[in-house]
């Protein structure tokens, strides 16, 4: 599994953790929701001002995103 991969699914597990719908999460972020279908699914190459916006969309530390759980 890729490094795109492995971001997408620890995304959407804190994402689902925290109860947001793809929309509510796209809506926080002024950002298309199929944009965080990408994201989820490793398709999306996100620069690190993205990966520090979802962050603090989310309310984790940007390691967070890539901590084996």
């Amino acid at each position: 599994m890729n490094i795109s991969t492995k971001f997408g699914k620890k995304v959407k597990e804190i994402r689902l953790k925290k109860f947001l719908s793809q929309g509510k999460l796209a809506k926080i972020l002024k950002l298309h929701p199929t944009y965080i279908s990408g994201i989820e699914r490793g398709v999306r190459n996100l620069s690190l001002k993205n990966i520090e916006k979802l962050a603090k969309a989310l309310n984790v530390k940007i390691k967070d995103f890539f901590n084996e759980s």
